[in-house]
């Protein structure tokens, strides 16, 4: 059975508006495509909540700041289709840019707070891109719940605050993050490792996990950095931008998890940035 892609705004708003008049809900899975199994686990989860279930394909230019980095991001409609099969999921939504950001469009949607650590950091700008896009799918879809990985944790908390903080009629649902046998998160970009590459790519979850257990057992957060930034660049990774300890409502930095907390790093392997998150205690 092959799954209906949409690709306008307007036949978006018309299958969402006949399913709402029969009481059916809805639930959107936000993606920039290049499926893998993190993404279908969070389709499983909206086929497991919600009546009627949009997965979502748009490569947003607003969030890259470097436009090599969005050219040679993987495309693959296709595939993508055929591995959403299975789930029988009632659209795909494939806008283009002028669907999106139509001649004129000139807004932006910024969180403070959330934005100015980590990624934001060292990305300026990705997130406004980030809530921008999502505010916009939120409001085509019209669905009831949304879907989004652990995995890009800053982005969860991002999403969920703008949904928050502008009244927004939507539930938005944290999933786990999928991983590997290996240890390595599933992510998009994992396919622009060589094959070499991701042979070590692994080290940067291993070398996090044994942080974490250092952290549970007292010991000082900067003698457990140090150490595991040692481990990853043995590894071959080239650059570490961040590994830090943060509380996960308010991404406060921490100096030991006195609260619920996550650790999260950014490193590069092979020119591909790679991230990844594991809660503490």
């Amino acid at each position: 059975m092959s799954v209906p892609i949409i690709r306008t705004l307007a036949e978006l708003r018309e299958a969402v508006s006949t399913w709402k008049a029969t009481g059916d809900s809805v639930g959107v899975v936000p993606t920039m495509g290049a499926l893998h199994q993190g993404h279908l686990s969070l389709v499983r989860a909206a086929k497991a909540g919600c009546d009627r279930v949009i997965v979502t394909i748009f490569i947003n230019p607003k969030q890259f700041n470097n436009p090599e980095d969005y050219e040679k991001y993987p495309r693959t409609e296709q595939d993508d289709a055929r591995k959403l099969e299975p789930f029988e999921v009632d659209a795909v939504y494939v806008p283009d840019g002028a669907q999106m950001y139509p001649e004129g469009f000139n807004t932006t949607v910024s969180v403070d707070g959330l934005t100015d650590v980590l990624c934001g950091a060292h990305r300026p700008g990705h997130f406004d891109g980030v809530a921008t896009v999502v505010s916009k799918l939120f409001l085509q879809s019209q669905a009831d719940r949304a879907y989004f990985g652990e995995k890009d944790f800053q982005q969860l908390q991002v999403v969920t605050r703008m949904a928050r903080d502008l009244d927004m009629p939507i539930e938005v649902v944290g999933c786990p993050t999928i991983r590997e046998e290996d240890g390595l998160a599933m992510s998009s970009r994992n396919l622009l490792l060589s094959d070499r590459a991701r042979t070590w790519a692994p080290e940067l979850n291993a070398a996090m996990e044994e942080m974490a257990e250092g952290l549970l057992a007292g010991v000082d957060i900067q003698e457990l950095r140090s150490k595991a930034i040692a481990r990853i660049k043995r590894a071959g990774f080239t650059e570490v931008e961040y590994l830090d300890l943060r509380a996960c409502d308010t991404l406060e930095e921490l100096n030991a998890p006195t609260r619920p907390a996550r650790l999260l790093a950014a490193a590069w392997l092979a020119g591909v940035r790679l991230i990844d998150n594991i809660a503490v205690g």
